[in-house]
């Protein structure tokens, strides 16, 4: 559960709730809740993996192509 308290007696509610919300999603709180929301075979959750994988891989040679200048 995250809480958040006033750091001194004048903050106001709004300060609180932007700190709040900003930890909420740095836990990623809710995306482990929306991703819980349906059911999703295992095939599909491994599909998803292997997709996100070759993202990141394709993403990575991109980098690696743009620093070399090409």
């Amino acid at each position: 559960m995250i809480q958040v308290t006033r750091k001194d007696g004048k903050e106001s509610v709004e300060n609180m709730l932007r700190r709040f919300s900003r930890k909420v999603s740095q836990a990623g709180v809710l995306a482990t809740a929306k991703q819980g929301q349906y059911f999703e075979k295992p095939i599909s959750k491994r599909d998803r993996r292997t997709k996100a994988i070759l993202r990141g891989q394709r993403k990575a040679a991109k980098i690696k192509k743009l620093k070399l200048g090409k």
